[in-house]
């Protein structure tokens, strides 16, 4: 069996199943321990168990919405199970939903009152919804209960900070440390406490230091790090830390951020540039990105780029005189002399207003003014953005208080992955396929297994999204294989099935023209055979990807490129369209369908072609991602999450990598 491909029973045995489930759950294979969970639902759907585990599973995939839906489903069967109450508690806090969890957390204390973390997570829920004396009152009765628990003197030293006591949240993170001095969240807050203050740096530079010996793969902790060593001077070291954050977490926009802030203060504006592009990547309406890609844009000389992005900032800051002001010198430097004095006009109006109003004229005297003051329009302006655009970030929340055990480098944690996001891809043809840590990453065309029962093909063709790569012997097998073709055909009548043959190892050496050929063939012998249509697509959709790829491609203008481009898709999805004529029942040719159309950027139509997919093949995880990545780059992230959280569940990989990055604050 391959390893992590998921057993098939004829009857399942439920009890046998979940017991390995656990066991996997226990040695954090998260994914596989879903896998196997999915069988015991399958199998006895009235068990309330399986949903439980599952729940559990999701949680710490960090699933919050499966694992709140799984939870439920579960106390919907049996709502005595008390830790199902603690677990859709704990979900539906990570989702806000702060309310809800603190009545699912009272519902199991009704059954264990005074269990310690229902208590704590209880507490952590009232802050949230700033009742801060309930909470303060809910800390101070876990300290009556427990009072060598570190966590309850953090969690009441944030309500005192929420409330401004200082003195007493220190006294508290003090005594957090007095009992546990590995407690790394009572360093990250004392140096939180000092960063806001901008009190005492080299203090808070010593704790976040002892925080990173504790917790070394929290980015976070490195952003704040870098904010302390620039204000002590240290701009190499802030620039490591930045870089290492980058390391933990690529797709940091904080990190990502303040690096390009670094860099373009050493005019190192080139790759300054690229941070500050890919946090916008991330988010198109990041306006401090915006703001200071538009200032490299002028030092690189491209003033209409710079334009561009500062009228976005002014367009969504009408009172910012300071993006005003800096459009005014960008048209003034492109002689547009009249656009420029409106803003500068406007910028001096701005800047006025928002100047606070001056100390009433001692008698004899007159009010407080600095000479100059009325006509100076780059003073305030400078200082606004300093303050809103053009300062170091931090990040407020390291690490939540909670236990220690919540390790996010442990293995199974698979939405920590450093992966590239993209749809999944195409289903191919092949005698080959590549399985993944869970399955066989095999799918079922009826076709297909009539063919394979013929036995007229030299190989066995599976139905596959990962081929895998090939070694030279089995390359020269399949030239050989084409060689008995070519004999064959050139001594006996030709038949579909030999071209076919043939077109399926010249795919499989990546011959894509010959390929073509040779599936042209068969489908004027055998026009109506369903697999002829999808054999030639494929064929058509790799030699797309080469062209597209080579250097040869570029030899001709971008528009014409893309024209042709659009041209070998179209033709693409009408092979696609003829076979679904022939096997409405197709969901592999209808999945294929929406992959091309995505590429055409056709996405309520991908949608579609995604939606029939899933209506013909419940389980076509492949589907579910990529219908969710499509919802979320339209905005529809409820829907995009479901549909991730579903993926997931059936066994991509990437779907929970792709809820965190969307999900996370």
């Amino acid at each position: 069996m391959v390893a992590g491909a998921m057993p098939l029973w004829s009857q399942v045995n439920t009890e046998q199943v979940l017991r390995i489930g656990q066991n996997a759950l226990y040695f954090e294979d998260y994914m596989l321990s879903i896998q196997y969970f999915n069988q015991a639902i399958q199998a006895k759907p009235y068990l309330a168990q399986p949903y439980f585990l599952r729940a559990i599973a999701k949680l710490n995939l960090e699933d919050y919405n499966g694992a709140e839906a799984d939870a439920a489903k579960a106390l919907e069967l049996n709502p005595f199970l008390t830790d199902a109450w603690e677990v859709r508690g704990v979900a539906r806090q990570n989702l806000g939903k702060n309310r809800a969890a603190i009545d699912d957390y009272s519902e199991a204390l009704k059954l264990l009152p005074r269990n310690r973390q229902l208590l704590f997570n209880r507490a952590l829920a009232l802050i949230d919804i700033k009742e801060n004396d309930a909470a303060r009152e809910a800390f101070d009765e876990i300290i009556g209960y427990y009072p060598g628990f570190d966590n309850a003197y953090l969690g009441r030293a944030r309500v005192e900070l929420e409330q401004a006591d200082t003195v007493a949240a220190k006294a508290d993170i003090d005594k957090a440390l007095s009992i546990n001095k590995n407690a790394a969240n009572a360093y990250i807050m004392r140096a939180d406490i000092a960063i806001k203050s901008h009190a005492d740096f080299e203090g808070a530079l010593a704790d976040i230091d002892q925080a990173i010996k504790l917790m070394p793969r929290v980015a976070g902790l490195y952003i704040n790090r870098a904010f302390l060593r620039y204000n002590l001077d240290s701009y190499n070291g802030a620039m490591a830390d930045y870089d290492y954050a980058l390391s933990l977490e690529p797709y940091n926009a904080v990190a990502l951020f303040n690096r390009g802030l670094l860099l373009a203060e050493v005019n190192a504006n080139d790759l300054a540039l690229e941070d500050f592009n890919r946090v916008l990547d991330l988010d198109p309406d990041d306006y401090r990105a915006l703001y200071n890609r538009a200032m490299i844009y002028r030092a690189k000389g491209n003033t209409e780029g710079a334009i561009a992005d500062i009228s976005r900032v002014a367009d969504r800051f009408p009172d910012f005189p300071g993006a005003l002001y800096l459009r005014g010198e960008l048209y003034r430097e492109s002689g547009q002399l009249a656009k420029a004095e409106r803003d500068f006009k406007n910028a001096k109006a701005k800047a006025l207003a928002l100047r606070p109003e001056p100390e009433p004229a001692e008698e004899g005297g007159s009010a407080t003014s600095t000479p100059g003051s009325d006509t100076d329009d780059e003073a305030i302006p400078d200082e606004l953005v300093s303050k809103r655009f053009a300062s170091l970030l931090t990040v407020d929340d390291n690490a939540s208080i909670q236990e220690e055990y919540n390790n996010s480098a442990i293995r199974g944690k698979v939405q920590d992955r450093n992966i590239n996001i993209e749809i999944e891809p195409m289903m191919q043809l092949s005698f080959y396929s590549a399985p993944t840590e869970l399955r066989r990453n095999t799918y079922y065309i009826r076709e297909v297994d009539d063919l394979n029962a013929t036995r007229q093909l030299r190989f066995v063709l599976v139905v596959t999204s990962v081929v895998p790569a090939l070694d030279e012997a089995v390359i020269a097998r399949h030239f050989q294989s084409i060689e008995y073709y070519n004999s064959h055909l050139a001594t006996h009548a030709a038949r579909p099935v030999d071209h076919i043959g043939r077109a399926l190892d010249f795919i499989t050496v990546r011959d894509y023209q010959n390929a073509e050929k040779d599936i042209d063939r068969a489908i004027t012998m055998a026009p109506d055979l369903a697999l002829n249509y999808l054999i030639r697509a494929q064929a058509r959709y790799s030699r797309y990807q080469l062209e597209r790829n080579s250097s040869s491609s570029q030899s001709s203008d971008a528009l014409t490129r893309a024209s042709l481009g659009r041209k070998a898709l179209n033709d693409i999805a009408d092979d696609l369209d003829h076979a679904i004529s022939l096997s409405p029942r197709s969901a592999v040719a209808y999945y294929n369908k929406g992959n091309i159309l995505y590429e055409l950027e056709e996405y309520d139509l991908a949608t579609a072609a995604y939606n029939k997919a899933i209506e013909l093949k419940p389980d076509f995880g492949e589907a579910y991602y990529n219908r969710g990545y499509i919802a979320l780059k339209a905005g529809r992230s409820n829907e995009g999450v479901a549909d991730l959280s579903k993926a997931g569940e059936l066994g991509i990989i990437p779907a929970y990598n792709l809820i965190k990055r969307i999900t996370r604050p």
